[in-house]
């Protein structure tokens, strides 16, 4: 009898399962502060708390296909109707639904680093190739090398994805740039999951009208600050998103997290408070830390802030353990670029963020 290792496809075979360290501890010690998954720091508005109150009652019942929520995100995209849209378990789900469809073990999925996890653990649980393209540390810049992403084509490149904007750094890639990788023709995946802080005028979302081989994902956990309900969507041309559909689970998205995404998609004052609040945050942190001599800030667009430390003579790792002493959980950051000095922050409330910057302050200075 063979062990039952034996059994376990090649590509699979040794992967761990993947844990948030840093969620689990914030679980586990729920008096630190969670400055460090891109979550945002208010509770769900009054109208969302009501869809789930009134759909907890329903949770009994099996779910429809969303037809009225797809409706709806397609109505506030421009895009033809709901067979534009497709349903998801958190964007984490839409990549790997997008991902199984297109790939094979060995074919190749171009990202452009440094980026979200999401992408490698995908891609290699169904043993594809990750070909990772660096951005270009520039003049204090992250900037994106779409020339090097072209460069990085082969005949086995199954699916390119970049996030729009960037996480972790921040920034926006030029609309032109979207373009001369549309016009190669692979499965193009556009990762859009903070861009409503800077509003749905910087999507990409218009290129799916002319381009079959582009998607634009998106998710409500972050702007709209619904991490923990995990509903995320992807917008395509509709014989695409109908093929890619096919592989589903069914049910994938429950009944409350489906109606509430609605509630919050309706609910227009709710978001545009938090974005409010949000970017504000960002450029008063970015004023604050401005005079740190040898720290270098990411001017971001999102609801995180990229820092490298590394010219203080201070490492990244230590100022995340710092922060963890005075009660803040902070994200590390690999080394990069020959530079060790990199960590982010998620933005939290108010008093939150003031305590962030006396303790980078303070860590920089002392």
């Amino acid at each position: 009898m063979k062990p039952i290792e034996n059994y376990f496809v090649p590509w699979v075979k040794g992967i761990p399962m993947y844990v948030s360290s840093h969620i689990e501890l914030a679980w586990r010690q729920p008096d630190l502060h969670r400055m460090m998954s891109n979550e945002n720091p208010w509770e769900p508005s009054l109208m969302v708390q009501e869809a789930i109150n009134k759909y907890g009652k329903l949770a009994n019942r099996y779910p429809d296909q969303g037809l009225v929520v797809r409706s709806k995100i397609a109505d506030i995209n421009g895009v033809a109707g709901p067979e534009n849209v497709m349903l998801g378990n958190g964007s984490s789900e839409i990549f790997d639904n997008i991902f199984r469809c297109f790939l094979q073990p060995g074919e190749e999925v171009i990202q452009h680093t440094p980026c979200f996890g999401i992408y490698k653990l995908r891609c290699n649980i169904l043993g594809g190739k990750l070909v990772s393209v660096p951005m270009v540390y520039k003049e204090e810049q992250l900037l994106f090398d779409t020339n090097a992403i072209l460069a990085a084509i082969t005949d086995k490149t199954k699916i390119i994805v970049v996030a729009n904007p960037n996480n972790p750094t921040g920034n926006f890639m030029a609309p032109t740039d979207f373009i001369r990788i549309a016009d190669k023709g692979i499965p193009f995946i556009i990762d859009e999951a903070y861009v409503e802080f800077s509003g749905l005028g910087k999507s990409q979302v218009e290129l799916i009208k002319k381009y079959k081989n582009v998607l634009i994902t998106r998710t409500l956990s972050k702007a709209y600050g619904l991490a923990g309900l995990r509903f995320g969507y992807a917008l395509g041309d509709k014989d695409v998103i109908g093929q890619i559909s096919a592989a589903l689970f069914p049910w994938n998205v429950g009944t409350i997290p489906m109606w509430v995404a609605l509630a919050a998609l309706e609910d227009v004052e709710a978001l545009q408070k938090r974005v409010n609040f949000n970017n504000s945050e960002v450029d008063f942190i970015q004023e604050s830390l401005g005079d740190v001599p040898g720290l270098i800030i990411f001017h971001s667009h999102s609801n995180y802030i990229l820092f490298d430390g590394t010219d203080t003579g201070k490492s990244g790792d230590d100022m995340v353990a710092f922060a963890l002493e005075k009660g803040l959980i902070f994200r590390p950051q690999k080394p990069m670029y020959g530079r060790d000095g990199w960590f982010r922050l998620t933005l939290g409330r108010k008093e939150e963020n003031r305590m962030a910057i006396d303790t980078i302050r303070e860590f920089y200075t002392q």
